[in-house]
């Protein structure tokens, strides 16, 4: 499973037409590719990456950049699913064969998305409209991007150690 996160001063989406679907003010907009090979436990372990991806201001005077987390700021979260996460390419032509079929990855990404709303609050946990064209607006803060995937396996979900960026 992947995730592709951008810290956002707003973000929104919508249907080709104009129609609003979701928009968020301060957070996180995220976008999530499914695998055939992901599990439940694949689920869970982004979902806890990107609750407590440390990527926000403290919020203080003279605070830290990167210390608080969009659960420690209660800011909120766009969820869109994207397949083209798990592509292939194929001289130039995009190839899927890496991505869940369709219908089984959309019940996957609910299933994402009830995690992230039972980690967390329900109302803060936007979304978009799974396999629709949408049009998607990003006002992008810092800009800050993330690429988290989940490991391939059991022994891989071990923490890693990252060195401190603070210094």
């Amino acid at each position: 499973m992947r995730a592709l996160i951008q810290r956002v001063v707003s973000a929104d989406a919508s249907y080709v037409n104009g129609e609003v679907i979701s928009s968020i003010g301060k957070g996180l907009c995220v976008l999530v590719g499914i695998s055939k090979d992901d599990t439940r436990k694949d689920i869970e372990y982004i979902v806890r990456k990107i609750l407590s991806l440390r990527v926000f201001e403290d919020g203080e005077p003279g605070g830290k950049n990167f210390n608080k987390s969009v659960k420690d700021r209660r800011l909120e979260i766009l969820c869109l699913s994207q397949i083209t996460l798990y592509h292939a390419l194929k001289g130039n032509k995009l190839d899927f064969h890496h991505a869940m079929a369709p219908a089984e990855s959309k019940a996957f990404y609910q299933e994402f998305l009830q995690e992230m709303r039972s980690q967390y609050d329900p109302d803060l946990v936007k979304e978009g409209a799974f396999g629709e064209h949408l049009v998607i607006g990003i006002k992008n803060d810092g800009p800050v991007t993330v690429m988290l995937e989940s490991p391939k396996s059991a022994s891989d979900r071990e923490e890693q150690t990252v060195p401190d960026v603070d210094g």
